[in-house]
């Protein structure tokens, strides 16, 4: 039996009378997961993530954590969950220490613990430059240090890579997967950008307009979205046209290098591009063309 750390059935939501902002959402979040939140600006995603922080009250019994319902737990059950939603809320003029010191202290959290989450994401060798100096990928990885503190089995982070650079988002990515490996923190992350999350999680949540489109493994998002067109860059592409046309009667010779192929899923792309290498061909590069995201936008687009 699986084991979910956050569970919501059927919630609701509505800012008022005329404005439903949630319709019958119902995740499940695997205990050990990375649990990706994808959807548009505007989705509902931030709304959602304030409700199981308990910055907006429930407004009916829909959410449980920890396998009891949210709003008999708290405010203890943040003993236990670590949470940046929106933007962080830094001291510019204090260093990154001091800030985490700062925190530590109302939260009776020992002054030990501080060195431990500063090496968690990097931080150490900047521990002492005041927070003002931060790049905002530095900012980002010090809010989650501070999230960290109190040694969380859960970690709830809305749109963590928002406004970063593409190195800022690798290094959010990689330390959010170092966390659940190492630590055996489970991870709620929201976003949408469809790259970023099939990159670092386990699990996805599909959201739009409100509603939950779709809810599985990253496997199953990948066998959902259908066939897979790529395009090839490769060295006498005419002549592979000719030997793969009877094989794959889709493939279409673009130029004298590329070739673009259908295949009948993502999940071929690896088998397909070993089978030409051990044939000769010599690749210098792959594209997917569309299939997953393409099935993603038209997901998104429905009322």
């Amino acid at each position: 039996m699986t084991d979910y750390i956050i569970q919501t059935k059927s919630l609701n939501f509505r800012f008022s009378k005329h404005k439903k902002v949630l319709d019958g959402i119902s995740l499940n979040i695997p205990k050990g997961a990375i649990y990706g939140f994808l959807g548009p600006n505007g989705a509902g995603k931030s709304t959602t993530m304030r409700l199981l922080t308990g910055i907006l009250p429930e407004q009916e019994e829909a959410i449980s954590l920890f396998g009891k319902p949210l709003k008999t737990q708290l405010p203890q059950v943040f003993e236990n969950i670590g949470a940046l939603v929106e933007s962080p809320a830094l001291y510019l003029h204090l260093s990154g220490y001091n800030n985490l010191k700062y925190l530590a202290e109302l939260r009776n959290v020992p002054e030990s613990r501080i060195t431990e989450v500063l090496e968690l994401v990097d931080l150490t060798r900047d521990a002492k430059r005041k927070v003002k100096q931060y790049s905002l990928g530095m900012k980002q990885r010090l809010a989650i240090a501070m999230a960290l503190l109190s040694e969380p089995k859960l970690l709830l982070l809305d749109e963590p890579v928002n406004g970063l650079d593409p190195n800022g988002m690798r290094d959010i990515r990689q330390l959010l997967v170092k966390l659940n490996k190492e630590q055996g923190i489970t991870i709620f992350v929201s976003s949408h950008l469809l790259a970023e999350i099939e990159k670092m999680c386990t699990h996805v949540g599909i959201i739009s307009n409100g509603k939950l489109r779709f809810e599985g493994t990253i496997q199953e998002l990948s066998e959902q979205s259908g066939t897979c067109k790529i395009q090839l860059t490769l060295k006498d592409a005419s002549q592979w046209h000719e030997k793969l046309l009877e094989e794959y009667p889709s493939v279409t010779l673009e130029s004298n290098a590329q070739l673009s192929i259908e295949l009948s899923d993502r999940e071929k792309i690896p088998a397909f591009t070993k089978e030409l290498i051990n044939r000769g061909a010599e690749l210098y590069e792959l594209k997917v063309l569309n299939g997953l995201e393409e099935w993603f936008m038209t997901l998104i687009r429905q009322k």
